[in-house]
């Protein structure tokens, strides 16, 4: 008879967008996601991870979707005799400083992935990454056509355009490759920081999650403070999706789906003329909870 050892934690990916950079709550000093066991005495999955966010960073977390289970074997070094299932949890909110006891901090998202951050270009990582990468194609000569393919697809080469929902796919091919620490690699500025077992994966997995999301459904109103101007939900939205954004057509289309409503009063941002200031219309939520609302992501 097979015994089967396998406890469940839930994880938790608080994300914030503070100054135009989105970043992501972390504890041992940014080396793993907040996490903690399922237990007896918790009511419910979402009560079990507010009580281990709340232990570990003190944070108060709002806005909470379901976003993966994972319970690949091997997940964590050094434990192969206990399965350890993951049920992960994507949360949006505005970034306060940690009181927790975990070592909670605030880190970048692109501290991890580097070479997701185009709102500049073409990021200086994706030199090295595409070198390691090269070594990888030939050292299997039978699959080096099959090998070359899946690279320039998943990373916008030769004819193939960069599709920023494919965050996770990048990194599971760099890591099939070896070229990030959680594969055995040594480190280097182009496979960015790793973290504690698969909490990377995790996170890759919530990045591609929200940017596939801010496009049909108004969530980045839940990482805006409740008035703001038109340039800083540009700004926060390319943050998120790692890309610049066509100015007039982002207005365009955030006006013709009325997400927004002229609070009367004006904004002067720093170094800039006066602005308009907004607010979230929460009034038509529910509307938009039955309907499809997009947020353009053309590139400019």
């Amino acid at each position: 008879m097979k015994t089967a050892l396998a406890h469940t934690e839930l994880i938790a990916v608080l994300t914030a967008v503070t100054n135009e950079a989105p970043r992501v709550m972390t504890v041992r000093k940014g080396e793993a996601l907040p996490s903690g066991p399922l237990e007896v005495e918790h009511r419910s999955l979402q009560s079990g991870l507010r009580e281990w966010v709340g232990e570990q960073t003190g944070h108060p977390v709002g806005y909470l979707e379901q976003l993966y289970t994972f319970a690949d074997r091997d997940r964590a070094p050094g434990d192969n005799a206990r399965r350890t299932i993951s049920i992960s949890y994507l949360g949006l909110v505005r970034e306060q400083a940690p009181p927790g006891a975990g070592a909670p901090g605030w880190h970048g998202w692109y501290e991890y992935f580097p070479w997701e951050d185009r709102r500049a270009g073409r990021p200086d990582q994706l030199t090295e990454i595409i070198d390691g990468f090269e070594n990888w194609i030939a050292s299997d000569r039978s699959r080096r056509d099959h090998r070359r393919k899946r690279m320039e697809f998943t990373f916008g080469l030769g004819e193939a355009a960069w599709n920023e929902e494919l965050a996770l796919q990048r990194y599971e091919l760099m890591f099939e490759a070896g070229l990030v620490g959680e594969a055995g690699a040594m480190p280097s500025a182009g496979s960015g920081r790793a973290m504690f077992a698969d909490h990377r994966r995790i996170l890759a997995t919530a990045i591609a999650r929200l940017r596939a999301k801010i496009k049909y459904r108004p969530v980045v109103f839940e990482l805006m403070p409740q008035n703001f101007t038109l340039s800083q939900l540009q700004r926060t939205v390319e943050a998120l999706a790692g890309l610049t954004l066509h100015k007039p057509n982002f207005r365009r289309l955030i006006d013709q789906q009325e997400l927004i409503e002229e609070t009367g009063e004006m904004s002067s941002e720093t170094g800039g003329r006066p602005a308009k200031l907004f607010r979230y219309r929460r009034a038509i939520l529910d509307e938009h909870a039955l309907s499809v609302s997009r947020l353009p992501l053309s590139r400019s």
